[in-house]
């Protein structure tokens, strides 16, 4: 009934004006000013079925059987749409007796979610050099000095504010004038790590760096001698020359993990698989339970005692048992105490049930559990401190390797090249990183004590709270470290 009175409504407003009483026409109303529709990319569902409808009812209810093309004209008049989507509906309605289902678009991924650890890294240096130099790191002086830089990418001023929020830097005041500093509990994970790992080095513990990567079909060098005399095929052509090198797609990828030290890869301990997807970020082709498994491979390969330093990634840190949070019903929380004999009064509120044990005595996390059993330490690197992790380096050698002799740019060809990669990277090059990550942390603690100097009279800051780590290498080069 609503739908014959709405369209009853349309088509009058739609038809021509009646003459009067007097014989006359009555004075046409004033133009009514339409109002424009936001431009939508597909129509719901439930409006699909309305345009059905509605073509089906001027089908049946016209007094002469009109052609399909005034149909489609006077649907997308009564729905507002264009004929073309009346058209795609009403053909495919027609054939499979159903409205088509709304197509499910990619979603777009923000230009911060697209940089890689290496390039964020570069950003935080870039930061933490106003401090050596006893510069207030502004927003604006970070920019300026991001955007000179040739080996990093150009940004917007508003995407420089998202990185940075995204490093977990604070905004604050400090004597009227602006000052960015690192949230205060990473700044306190960064100094626990540095202290733990040099008292790991001080009692002659091997230290293992592990991480993972990836690697694409079309993986080539960014930077190559062009000849700009040539400007055409054809003239290089007639001058029997090339036209130079072409752009390969990106093609498969492959994602890799391994672990090494100063000594060297640990032998057999490669873990190498073809990705599902392209491109993306490759932190989803992987789950805890794979990792798990060639974790403990890696277990039987090392000597009780040792250190293993990784990341947070999310299949890094799965937890042995969930632990209760404000998300949980008021019961679920009260069972899980009593699994634990934890003393609780049922009219305490959530809250109050949540204070009555230390959440960190209850997350253990199956990677570090696991390793213990073994009499292996699990050491976790800050969140966005690649520079840390010496494998960083050693993947960029590896990845330049691929890069200068990939030609055919095959499955076949990565695969081995990257075994040959891996084969040139010995205990010399592994030696020059370690000691290159050493000199990092000696700045990073020389840096800690700058930052408690700075941050002297500061007022609370707005804290931006950001989790999740991820970490991956690009191809880049450092020429001090190429193979």
């Amino acid at each position: 009934m609503c739908v014959q009175l709405y369209l009853f409504l349309r088509l009058y407003l739609m038809s021509e004006p009646q003459p009067g009483a007097s014989g006359t026409a009555p004075p046409a109303p004033p133009p009514v000013k339409k109002r424009k529709l936001a431009v939508k990319k597909q129509l719901s569902q439930r409006e699909k079925k309305f345009l059905v409808n509605i073509y089906n009812h001027l089908e049946k209810t016209s007094p002469t059987y009109p052609s399909k093309m005034e149909l489609y004209k006077t649907t997308s008049k009564i729905m507002d749409v264009s004929e073309y989507i009346v058209r795609d509906v009403m053909k495919h309605y027609t054939q499979n007796q159903e409205v088509p289902q709304p197509k499910e678009r990619p979603a777009n991924r923000a230009i911060i979610d697209k940089l890689d650890d290496f390039i964020l890294s570069a950003i935080r240096r870039k930061v933490h050099k106003f401090y050596y130099d006893g510069e207030l790191p502004t927003i604006a002086k970070i920019f300026t000095a991001v955007n000179e830089d040739d080996s990093l990418p150009n940004f917007t001023f508003g995407t420089m504010y998202r990185i940075l929020k995204k490093l977990n830097f604070t905004y604050c005041k400090r004597s009227r004038k602006s000052i960015l500093l690192d949230r205060p509990d990473l700044q306190i994970w960064r100094v626990n790590y540095l202290l733990k790992i040099n008292e790991y080095r001080e009692q002659n513990k091997k230290i293992y760096y592990l991480d993972e990567t990836w690697l694409n079909e079309g993986h080539t060098c960014n930077y190559v001698w062009m000849d700009n005399d040539i400007k055409s095929s054809r003239q290089a052509f007639l001058g029997g020359l090339s036209s130079g090198l072409k752009n390969p797609q990106k093609g498969k990828r492959l994602i890799i993990t391994h672990i090494g030290n100063e000594d060297g890869f640990l032998e057999g301990a490669d873990w190498v698989f073809e990705a599902k997807k392209s491109d993306g970020d490759y932190h989803g082709e992987m789950d805890a339970h794979n990792f798990e498994k060639w974790f403990k491979m890696v277990l039987d390969k090392i000597l009780p005692g040792s250190v293993i330093v990784m990341d947070n990634a999310p299949y890094h840190s799965r937890q042995l048992e969930r632990v209760p949070n404000m998300s949980w019903r008021k019961d679920a929380i009260q069972e899980w105490l009593r699994s634990k004999n934890i003393a609780f009064e049922t009219r305490e509120i959530k809250a109050q049930l949540l204070t009555k044990f230390d959440k960190k005595k209850y997350v253990l996390k199956y990677v570090d559990e696991l390793a213990a059993s073994k009499g292996v330490t699990v050491l976790r690197l800050p969140p966005y401190h690649c520079e840390l992790n010496p494998i960083e380096l050693i993947w960029a050698q590896v990845k330049s390797y691929v890069g200068r002799n990939n030609k055919s740019f095959k499955m076949a060809e990565i695969k081995t090249l990257l075994n040959e990669g891996f084969a040139r990277i010995g205990a010399k090059q592994w030696s020059k990183c370690v000691n290159h990550v050493l000199k990092e942390e000696e700045e990073l603690k020389k840096l800690d004590g700058i930052l408690d100097t700075t941050s002297d009279d500061t007022v609370v800051p707005l804290i931006i709270a950001v989790t999740g780590d991820t970490s991956d290498s690009d191809d880049d080069e450092d020429e001090d470290l190429n193979l």
